[in-house]
């Protein structure tokens, strides 16, 4: 058709290009496009960032107890002289990837992958850096069978005690116990796209609403993006999300800025406070009343009897 009727799309695309640059900070979207840029075939991945942010990566591979996962990558980068130990979820690049990756979600092997990292980071005094992008662990019944919800628990527990410096970032997904997985640490960043929920947009609307239709009104009753998980201080700060480049810069600037911080403090306090961050969560003080959007979704469904 292109060769038939040789179509003229500079003027389309040059009007995309100038929506994209009105739309490109978070004020401009909503809880969806949030949901949907997040989701975005091409974004850039956890590799994607190591590259650009390590000047040498050497990736580990197995948990020692069944095998490897692909839908987590880790190993040891150098980022101006200094190693650090890289962990992330890695959906992959193009459709072969995607269904070798598994789409980010991750099988138990995975994260006991990123608990041997953990602890090997601890042992040798290399700092942390988690990247979050997945819809949520495997749901399989392989990985039920070998223990998805115990990995993932125990990634839980040894994360909050881990005694040395762990900085995560939220790059695309965070869904549900596959992100909490890698996703404990002292500082949380996010992507100003990103999200970070307890479930799907979808699965929210199945479950409560009972209709799969409604998941961007879910999706804005959840409070799942960037702006509104900084208003409740589950994360520390909002990334800009640029190109790939400008945004591994950015990441690489915060990194050397907190781990500058972090290493200076003993472990032990590292561990008291990163608990007290933990445990803060979830606390309603203020009179905020975040739960109010959440009624006005409900009242438009049927009775949920």
């Amino acid at each position: 058709m292109h060769e038939e009727q040789k179509p003229d799309l500079k003027q389309s695309l040059d009007h995309m290009e100038t929506l994209a640059e009105q739309q490109g900070s978070q004020e401009g979207l909503s809880s969806w496009d949030c949901v949907v840029r997040s989701r975005q075939q091409g974004r850039p991945g956890a590799k994607a960032y190591i590259d650009l942010i390590c000047d040498s990566f050497m990736e580990l591979h197995g948990d020692r107890l069944y095998g490897d996962d692909p839908a987590m990558i880790g190993g040891i980068g150098m980022v101006e002289g200094k190693a650090i130990t890289f962990i992330g979820n890695r959906k992959g690049a193009n459709f072969r990837e995607n269904v070798l990756c598994n789409y980010g979600m991750s099988n138990p092997e995975g994260y006991r992958k990123a608990l041997r990292l953990a602890k090997q980071a601890e042992k040798f005094g290399r700092p942390i850096v988690c990247f979050i992008d997945t819809p949520g662990a495997y749901p399989g019944l392989g990985a039920e069978e070998r223990g998805i919800g115990e990995a993932i628990a125990q990634n839980l527990k040894v994360f909050s005690t881990l005694k040395t410096p762990i900085l995560v970032f939220i790059i695309g997904e965070g869904g549900s116990g596959g992100a909490l997985g890698i996703g404990v640490g002292d500082k949380l960043y996010m992507l100003e796209h990103a999200v970070y929920s307890v479930i799907t947009p979808e699965g929210f609307a199945s479950i409560l609403l009972r209709d799969p239709s409604k998941a961007k009104e879910a999706a804005e009753a959840m409070k799942m993006t960037a702006r509104h998980l900084k208003e409740f201080s589950v994360i520390h700060d909002i990334i800009p999300d640029r190109n790939a480049e400008e945004t591994a810069a950015l990441m690489k600037q915060t990194i050397l800025r907190d781990l500058e911080n972090l290493c200076s403090k003993p472990a032990q306090h590292l561990v008291r406070y990163r608990i007290k961050k933990i445990r803060g969560i979830g606390e309603v003080s203020g009179g905020k009343e975040w739960w109010q959007p959440l009624l006005g979704v409900f009242s438009k469904t049927e009775s949920l009897r």
